[in-house]
């Protein structure tokens, strides 16, 4: 490969990163979110506010909520699911390179809401409601560990695409 178009691919390959985890970053956020609107619906939980928007801490506040745990666990387990629904159905590695960081991402959440400690964010959240910690911890090891080597492999292969031209 000439020497200056090694480094033409690489930024493009960069710019093509950068625009793929805004729209996974978004995607997760949406979904995540979704989950616990639509987790609240099916508890029959009455939704008192949300706000969506990705740039801040997104919410949804369900008061009554009469089951809790489903409207919590919906947003994590529906922001890893529907992706993977998505990528199944589009058949792109784009799409999977979404699937595998908001697996990841979901995971990473929990495990950080926990360190934070915060009665905000879904962790505690879910302790509150009666979650077991193991169901929890169980949770983030499978999506951490499995997203990461699946998003890993995904990042190793955008910067590989174009190198073999």
């Amino acid at each position: 490969m000439e020497p200056d178009r090694v480094g033409t691919d690489a930024g493009r390959h960069l710019i093509r990163l950068v625009g793929l985890l805004a729209v996974a970053w978004l995607v997760m956020v949406g979904l995540h979110e979704s989950g616990h609107l639509i987790g609240g619906w099916l508890a029959g939980a009455t939704l008192v506010d949300f706000d969506l928007t990705p740039w801040r801490l997104p919410y949804s506040i369900h008061q009554p909520d009469p089951r809790p745990l489903l409207t919590i666990w919906s947003g994590p387990v529906f922001g890893v699911v529907a992706p993977y629904l998505l990528a199944l159905g589009i058949r792109r590695s784009w799409a999977w390179f979404i699937a595998d960081f908001c697996l990841l991402a979901n995971g990473v959440y929990l495990a950080v809401a926990a360190w934070d400690g915060s009665p905000q964010l879904d962790t505690q959240r879910l302790l509150a409601a009666g979650a077991s910690p193991a169901s929890i911890a169980a949770f983030c090891i499978a999506t951490i560990g499995t997203g990461y080597f699946r998003f890993r492999r995904d990042c190793m292969a955008l910067f590989r695409q174009g190198s073999r031209r």
